[in-house]
């Protein structure tokens, strides 16, 4: 698989490969030289947080996430694994933090390792944006805008200042074949050309932990659980 994503990803001398340098964070391998949309599926209903499957557009399983069962070492520890369940990117909430502070390091955790990025809310009182820091680029930072439990958000570069750019977008996901829009536990991750897949699919996993502190009602609306942290 990772072959084949480095195969796709070479792209023209002084296109993506010149523009997007800053959208690597996990490995270049997982860069399309296209827009390209992945289909990401929990793997459980019940709770958020208990495990994904992603699809790329052949339908072949590309990613996966199984963050459930006896054997979980950590309820605040997520693990991106690629098909073959090699150790990608793991992401993990740094307490305390009273603005929910992830961090994502590469490959499989160990004590004394340092994140590679961090990602914290903006508040902890109702709906809020995202940022994203990234360690290894000074200066390399993303905004999340939207509601991930409405599966309706973006991701945006705001490194160095500059204007924002759309890099990725969660969206529902349409049936093609009745043009109707499935449910929240299947949905696109949309990705501009040059931007790391894992990368997004690990700021995906933050979202979905984010996520599990609060309760979607019926009627759509997000309601914030008490928070358990105390501390910036």
């Amino acid at each position: 698989m990772v072959r084949a994503m480095k195969e796709a990803s070479v792209a023209p001398e002084g296109e993506v490969g010149l523009k997007k340098m800053r959208g690597i964070v996990v490995h270049e391998s997982f860069c399309y030289e296209k827009e390209t949309q992945l289909t990401v599926r929990k793997t459980s209903l019940f709770f958020a947080g208990d495990g994904f499957s992603v699809y790329d557009c052949k339908g072949e399983v590309f990613f996966r996430v199984e963050s459930y069962g006896p054997d979980v070492r950590d309820k605040d520890e997520v693990v991106l694994m690629d098909a073959s369940g090699k150790c990608l990117l793991t992401v993990r909430r740094k307490r305390p933090s009273l603005h929910q502070r992830w961090e994502g390091f590469l490959g499989e955790r160990s004590e004394g390792d340092k994140p590679i990025f961090s990602v914290r809310r903006s508040s902890i009182i109702g709906r809020s944006s995202v940022t994203v820091d990234v360690f290894g680029n000074p200066g390399e930072e993303y905004l999340i805008d939207g509601s991930f439990p409405q599966r309706c958000c973006t991701i945006y570069d705001t490194s160095f200042n500059s204007s924002k750019e759309a890099v990725a977008e969660i969206r529902r996901k349409v049936d093609a074949s009745t043009n109707m829009v499935l449910g929240r536990d299947v949905f696109s991750l949309c990705l501009k050309p040059g931007f790391d897949a894992a990368f997004a699919m690990g700021l995906v996993l933050v979202l979905d932990q984010i996520n599990s502190d609060h309760v979607v009602v019926d009627d759509g609306a997000e309601v914030d659980q008490p928070a358990e942290d105390a501390s910036p």
